[in-house]
């Protein structure tokens, strides 16, 4: 079983410009957002140099239909990361919900050995771990691991109140059609628990996936319309 923290001490030891080549430098990446099969917005996901060798990733939802476009609910995620071998390695993470009935934040950074969250009103601390992601770069991560070959993958991802070594396993191939076009993709499922995440990619072609669900927080589906980038 081979996982993708196994060479993460390797990863970590060699410089970023040896991998400068391997991981993606820019790109936009344009979603349509379904709940429940109907659609409900549009999402632009984004990744950019930042500056002192970190990256900023940006996932921007705006609700175009039913119910989220009544409410004018936007959702923001911004991630800060270093590149550690081919893992988003996490900096920062900010996450802001809009809407006319709610809003919330979570802030994420890691200050040394220490990830440090503030949850709305609520803070949490607890150790960071080497080649660490969070939710937002989760699917690019997984993205990279696919194309580099790997079936089975294990990510310790900072969530609120602790770093969770979440597994994924490719589960086989499948034909997906999206509005950016049909493609022969590979499926993606998280086995460590019942969380409904899934997620098709075609690895030789994109970093992200052309489609994910996931049910954690709602029946939702992504499903890619446009990419540009290297």
């Amino acid at each position: 079983m081979t996982f993708l923290r196994a060479g993460l001490a390797l990863a970590l030891a060699l410089p970023a410009a040896a991998f400068a080549t391997d991981v993606p430098q820019s790109f936009t990446a344009t979603y349509q957002v379904l709940k429940d099969g109907g659609p409900l917005g549009e999402a632009t996901v984004t990744l950019k140099p930042a500056g002192n060798g970190q990256f900023e990733y940006s996932n921007q939802t705006k609700g175009t239909s039913g119910l989220a476009a009544m409410l004018g609910a936007n959702v923001a995620e911004t991630s800060r990361f270093t590149w550690a071998g081919q893992v988003p390695q996490a900096v920062s993470y900010h996450y802001q919900l809009d809407a006319a009935v709610k809003s919330k934040t979570r802030d994420l950074t890691v200050q040394g050995g220490t990830v440090q969250v503030q949850d709305n009103k609520k803070s949490f601390s607890y150790p960071a771990v080497p080649g660490m992601v969070e939710r937002n770069t989760l699917p690019l991560a997984l993205g990279l691991a696919l194309r580099s070959g790997q079936q089975q993958v294990a990510l310790p991802v900072a969530v609120k109140q602790a770093v969770e070594n979440q597994q994924f396993k490719v589960s086989g191939k499948e034909k997906v059609t999206v509005p950016a076009g049909s493609f022969d993709a590979v499926r993606v499922d998280r086995t460590d628990a019942d969380r409904g995440f899934n997620a098709w990619y075609v690895p030789a072609k994109f970093p992200v996936p052309v489609k994910l669900a996931q049910k954690d927080g709602g029946d939702l589906t992504m499903e890619l319309v446009k990419f540009e980038g290297r």
